[in-house]
């Protein structure tokens, strides 16, 4: 299937719209949502996934022109299940009601409060192409834990994986409970016009923003999950070896195609050198060759690519140094794919593209301090990242690293693995997103928090003073309220 071919609308806002509300008809009729049904759910969900892996490790590899079997599984498939068992583990723990304290004298007087987390209704989940299963069923274990349905539209340039999830959500889902529409992005732009009950949507900035506009219409909620240049602070305590080959698993996984990709490195200027020096060594022991490996991802199609290559040929003609790590010195232009070498770059400047742009790709600009107070001083002149990295052994360091700069989440001494904790948060701060999901910040997000007030027989207004006529009771209340 072309690209042109994948962006053929194959559902009208009309259909949309009939299914979206079909939806809510079942979760409204079947309200309160049973918790039995819900793991029910959470279990079809599962299934799906483990008993499909294959096939969808398959679908993704065709849709990259090569990506890894076993990549897809372990980025892909495993965070699905792992996401999804851990919500079946917790789910009705985070559904208890929350008790609260009634202010005085309310509470001695007998009355009560609560939170209850109820499910929202219906749940618009807007996926991207870089894990096109995982963007997909990660989010879809808060949806399902707190009881919600929801409708998917996948990414049009991932169309077998989007079909196959098609099917088989068809398959193991009422299209009452979850169901897949497909399409360009004339349906990608109607989905999101629909009056969902929240969306979640993942991708570029520049989407998001539209998303969010749409989404206002209908006062919409959203949780945006939109990436950014997340920065790598080496310190000078780090242990550089170490660091580089993290950095280069963390940058050579899917091809740098990661929201929370190390985008750019910071490291002091003296160790530059065998900062270099020991990220080629740490790429060329993971992928000893590139074009004929199976264990390396290729860009995703020939549009990004040649994004990508723009970024090079903008940087070098501005006076940066571009270092190809080619372990095997093959003849990347004289292939027929779309699979690009690690490309670092030196002496990178702000008015460069790669330096403006989310690289999203096999590129990693590098940037030179001499004092850590620069590093983070140019974190923070710029848009608030999704991640943040930082190696070294000096708490104090660290401590003014994370305490002094914003970012959505950190990882220390490694990069990416603060996402792959199911019990932490997961989500970006301005410009990189808003809103959090994973584990129980997901079922919340997934959630409606519902205020619930019970009082007591007794007479609690009269008995307070906030009923007239007024008199001493209301001004023997008004001198506690006041007190300092």
């Amino acid at each position: 299937m072309t690209e042109q071919d994948a962006q053929t609308p194959s559902h009208s806002p009309e259909e949309m719209r009939a299914l979206l509300m079909r939806q809510r008809k079942a979760f409204t009729v079947a309200a309160p949502e049973d918790m039995n049904a819900r793991e029910n759910r959470l279990n079809r969900a599962i299934f799906l996934l483990t008993d499909h892996a294959d096939d969808f490790a398959k679908a993704v590899s065709a849709d990259f022109g090569h990506r890894s079997h076993e990549q897809t599984l372990l980025t892909d498939i495993g965070p699905s299940v792992n996401a999804l068992k851990h919500a079946r583990k917790h789910f009705r723990q985070w559904a208890r009601s929350e008790k609260r304290s009634p202010m005085f004298p309310l509470g001695l007087l007998g009355a009560k409060a609560s939170v209850e987390y109820g499910p929202k209704g219906v749940v618009g989940v807007v996926a991207p192409w870089n894990f096109p299963v995982g963007m997909v069923m990660v989010p879809m274990a808060g949806v399902l834990a707190a009881g919600n349905r929801a409708l998917v539209k996948p990414s049009e340039f991932t169309p077998e994986t989007s079909a196959l999830l098609g099917r088989l959500v068809a398959e193991y889902f009422h299209e009452e409970e979850m169901a897949v529409v497909t399409g360009g992005p004339e349906v990608g732009k109607a989905f999101t016009q629909l009056p969902f009950d929240h969306m979640i949507f993942t991708g570029a900035t520049g989407v998001g923003r539209h998303v969010m506009r749409a989404a206002a219409d209908n006062l919409t909620p959203v949780t945006l999950e939109l990436g950014g240049k997340s920065p790598t602070i080496v310190g000078r305590s780090a242990d550089i070896p170490k660091a580089a080959e993290r950095i280069a698993l963390g940058k050579m996984m899917n091809a740098g195609q990661i929201c929370l990709a190390p985008d750019y490195l910071m490291v002091a200027r003296d160790q530059e050198p065998d900062m270099i020096g020991a990220l080629k060594d740490s790429v060329s022991a993971l992928y000893p060759s590139l074009l004929a490996n199976e264990d390396y991802t290729s860009v995703i199609n020939a549009r990004n690519h040649e994004r990508l290559t723009g970024y090079l040929e903008d940087a070098r003609s501005k006076g940066a140094e571009l270092i190809e790590v080619n372990p095997a010195s093959e003849d990347f232009a004289g292939s027929n794919g779309n699979k690009m070498p690690l490309t670092i770059l030196r002496n990178v400047t702000d008015n460069m593209a790669v330096m403006q742009e989310e690289i999203f790709g096999p590129i990693l600009p590098i940037m030179t301090y001499d004092v850590v107070d620069e590093a983070i001083d140019y974190v923070n002149d710029h848009d608030r990242p999704l991640g943040l990295y930082y190696f070294g052994q000096d708490g104090a360091e660290e401590k003014a690293v994370l305490g002094r700069t914003i970012s959505g989440g950190v990882t220390v001494n490694d990069v990416v693995f603060h996402n792959a904790m199911e019990d932490l948060p997961f989500g970006g701060i301005g410009p990189s997103g808003m809103g959090n999901y994973h584990g129980i910040d997901g079922f919340r997000t997934f959630s409606h928090s519902r205020a619930v007030y019970r009082q007591p027989k007794l007479d609690v207004a009269g008995l307070g003073g906030f009923k007239p006529p007024y008199g001493k009771a209301t001004r023997k209340a008004l001198k506690t309220m006041l007190k300092p």
